[in-house]
């Protein structure tokens, strides 16, 4: 079983007989959960840090999944081009960090190949990205664990760059009918009334910020 929502919500976005990897997969629980539900054919477990691979490397073989998963040591997606991949992982990390990994990876410029990503931090600056390097995302979903939302999106290259507006880089489209969306707005309008008082308060010009409040107001009240 997965430990929260959030690790469920990453593991709902991955396609039926994926060739999967979990990059910065700690534990290893994605991978796991999803060869024991028989909902992928094999995997990679990738992490940066040895100290992480090994639990991750405990956790597989008491499961008996060793022969199905492989963990590997690296730097994001570094040394996995020719592991035939379909699905990858991108979860628990910050969207800024998300987007340097995705970067160093020119080989995900396949339209086969599904990102299913979840920012921790700066959602806006990874969707920002995907849009001007042409991945669309392809479906959205929050999720809620331990007193946060997450958004979790899947995504996959088209070649076709695309522009969105600021209210779309920070909620994303399709997440209306979340339960939890209502409290992510909520959220989302605090944090840009604080951040406008505080510009007022230093004498800045806050002219876009207070118009860009005004927005998340109106769509709150639609909500």
């Amino acid at each position: 079983m997965l430990p929260d929502e959030r690790l469920r919500t990453a593991a709902e976005l991955v396609r039926q007989g994926a060739v999967f990897a979990d990059i910065g997969t700690d534990h290893a629980y994605l991978p796991v959960f999803l060869c024991e539900t028989e909902r992928i054919s094999r995997a990679v477990a990738a992490d940066i840090g040895e100290g992480p691979l090994s639990v991750a490397r405990e956790h597989i073989d008491a499961h008996g999944l060793s022969h199905r998963i492989r963990t590997h040591l690296a730097d994001g997606l570094a040394g996995l081009e020719g592991e035939g991949l379909t699905d990858i992982a991108i979860c628990g990390m910050g969207g800024e960090l998300i987007v340097q990994i995705l970067s160093a990876a020119p080989f995900l410029r396949n339209k086969d190949i599904r990102l299913i990503l979840q920012p921790m931090t700066h959602a806006s600056d990874l969707r920002y990205y995907l849009a001007e390097k042409g991945f669309a995302i392809l479906e959205e979903r929050l999720a809620y664990a331990a007193g946060k939302y997450y958004f979790c999106f899947a995504a996959s290259y088209t070649g076709k760059p695309y522009t969105i507006d600021r209210l779309t880089a920070e909620l994303g489209r399709g997440n209306e009918d979340s339960p939890y969306y209502g409290a992510v707005l909520k959220q989302k309008r605090v944090s840009q009334e604080k951040k406008c008082a505080g510009l007022r308060l230093g004498g800045v010009d806050a002219r876009l910020e207070l118009a860009y409040l005004e927005e998340l107001r109106r769509k709150e009240e639609k909500a």
